[in-house]
């Protein structure tokens, strides 16, 4: 039977060709090691910090507000954009009744 450990360190992760995965990659394996040096109790007092940081109340109280934040945020987008809308219908329906009504230009209808 193989030994898991070496196992675990001959394999290898694909390199990213983006940024952002290059990102996701080394977050994982930092993760990956934070978690092996935590069941081996050889892991430093600011992983440590940082792991009791991140599962406390608080911590999760601050992402579901980020996260609430950005909701609003992306309505609020939305909102605007669909504003935007609805003043350039307005505007292709004055077109359009200035039109029917037979002016020929702005100072006709007014």
């Amino acid at each position: 039977m193989k030994d898991k450990t070496k196992e675990t360190h001959t394999r290898r992760l694909k390199p990213s060709m983006t940024k952002e995965g290059q990102d996701n990659r080394n977050i994982y394996l930092a993760q990956k090691l934070a978690e092996k040096q935590l069941e081996e109790g050889t892991a430093s007092s600011q992983v440590i910090s940082l792991y009791l940081k991140l599962g406390s109340e608080k911590e999760r109280l601050e992402n579901e507000k980020l996260r609430e934040e950005n909701r609003l945020l992306k309505a609020k987008t939305e909102s605007l954009t669909q504003a935007g809308d609805i003043s350039k219908e307005i505007a292709e329906a004055i077109t359009l009744f200035k039109t029917y009504s037979g002016a020929s230009n702005d100072s006709d209808v007014l």
